[in-house]
């Protein structure tokens, strides 16, 4: 199997059996409801419209989802999709480092969201039933 269609197999398995349960745990409370945390897929997600660093990762992160990254989660969010090649840093910018999505991290971030749009959708029939 090619190193992506592995990625590609391996997020969807991981979106079946973790991140729905890691994502709501200690986040959807009485005061935030509905708040989403998974801070690769979040990392994943801001970078899909363009490069960025870790301070606008974080702002933008914080706007899409309602959830602030500390910095050493996004960091070792980071560190963790580097390894896996999904993201890859650019030439600095002065002090700052900023990353892309890889192809691979462009095709791993469409089957978690596709993933988790289809449940989404399927737990949504569920509550109108």
């Amino acid at each position: 199997m090619a190193r992506d269609d592995l990625h590609v197999a391996l997020a969807r398995r991981l979106c079946y059996c973790y991140y729905v349960t890691r994502s709501t745990r200690d986040v959807v409370n009485d005061i935030e409801l509905g708040r989403y945390s998974d801070p690769p897929l979040l990392v994943l997600a801001s970078l899909a419209d363009g490069p960025k660093h870790g301070h606008a990762m974080i702002e933008d992160i914080a706007q899409m989802s309602g959830t602030r990254l500390g910095p050493g989660t996004l960091y070792g969010a980071i560190a963790r999709l580097e390894r896996d090649a999904l993201i890859e840093p650019l030439a600095p910018d002065d002090r700052r480092q900023p990353y892309r999505l890889t192809a691979a991290g462009r095709r791993v971030l469409r089957a978690k969201l596709s993933t988790l749009f289809h449940f989404a959708r399927a737990g949504l029939r569920k509550l109108e039933a």
